[in-house]
């Protein structure tokens, strides 16, 4: 028994329909698998970083680091949430790629509730292990560094909140001001809330065709959100990346978790030596007003209790003093009448 030509055309339409869906997915898994080929292929171990982090002995593979560092199977701590503690991480191998992409997985966390800090810095510099005032590091540095502030006593024409990220690259002859957040030397930057979350936190900076863009992921959607872009940043090749962290009388935990480093292609024609040329970019944000941090309202609870209260005892004494004074006056006049 055949089937009808209606049911018969029926019939060859489901099966094309099913035969185009089954080419469609076949396809799309193969895309999809050479795209993470592709992905992993250019990530280069030399530069990364993640668990388990340690080989033999209390060594990473690729990475130094100094300071009140400390490694443990699931994060490595730059600083406790302790006052005064300084911590970095730093590559051994100098990069090569003229193009590149970090993605960095970190988590910064600690007991303060209207007051922390410092922060921590992200570093692609061609000094390495040397420690500083800059959230861990030199000052006056050649290189990239990307500044994640997160000291949340600052007032005054900043014109931002914190946490705070902001980019800065450096020839060897600029001063970070802390009294300024660095604005007066910054690329760029952007307000992040990544303080004492539930979840995982990351950042990437993307370097490619002179290009900077900073992007965050922060709230938990997979996706990256971006932070700011700069063009016209010229960077060298051969320097190195390292993470810092630092803490004052304000502290905090600051956590790495991952890096993870990825080749970007190169331009097809390049006539200067990358490994030659000095960090710089064509563009800056505007100056800003230098202004002093305010002092809490002057001073300290404390100091302000011992004033008062030697404001009491002087008040005490003048009133002894003066009812001694009285008392004697009253005595001499009866002595008068006798």
């Amino acid at each position: 028994m055949f089937p009808s030509r209606g049911n018969l055309s029926t019939l060859l339409t489901k099966a094309t329909v099913a035969a185009v869906l089954l080419l469609l997915v076949t396809f799309g898994v193969r895309d999809s698998t050479q795209q993470q080929y592709d992905a992993n292929d250019y990530m280069k171990r030399e530069h990364s970083l993640f668990k388990p982090y340690q080989g033999s002995g209390m060594t990473i593979p690729y990475w130094d680091f100094i300071g009140s560092t400390f490694v443990t199977n699931s994060y490595i701590r730059l600083t406790p949430d302790l006052q005064s503690k300084s911590g970095a991480i730093w590559n051994q191998m100098p990069c090569t790629s003229i193009n590149w992409e970090v993605h960095v997985n970190f988590k910064v966390h600690g007991k303060g509730k209207d007051l922390f800090g410092d922060g921590f810095a992200i570093w692609y510099a061609r000094d390495r292990l040397n420690t500083g005032p800059v959230f861990g590091s030199r000052d006056n540095f050649l290189g990239l560094a990307i500044i994640l502030d997160t000291y949340s006593n600052h007032n005054g024409p900043h014109n931002h909140q914190h946490p705070y990220i902001s980019a800065m690259v450096n020839n060897g002859s600029l001063s970070y001001d802390h009294d300024r957040d660095g604005t007066h030397t910054q690329l760029a930057g952007c307000e992040a809330k990544f303080r004492n979350v539930d979840y995982d936190t990351m950042i990437s900076i993307r370097y490619e065709n002179d290009v900077l863009t900073v992007s965050t992921d922060l709230e938990n959607k997979n996706t990256w959100k971006q932070c700011f872009q700069v063009t016209g940043v010229k960077l060298p090749t051969g320097y190195y990346f390292g993470v810092s962290a630092t803490t004052g009388d304000l502290s905090d935990n600051h956590d790495l978790l991952a890096i993870k480093f990825y080749e970007l292609e190169a331009p097809a024609l390049l006539a200067e030596d990358r490994s030659r040329i000095i960090p710089s970019a064509e563009t800056f944000d505007a100056p800003r007003e230098h202004k002093e941090d305010p002092k809490q309202g002057g001073m300290s609870n404390v100091k302000i209790f011992f004033l008062i209260l030697l404001v009491m005892l002087i008040v005490v004494v003048l009133v002894v003093i003066g009812i001694m004074f009285y008392q004697k006056h009253q005595e001499n006049s009866r002595k008068r009448f006798y």
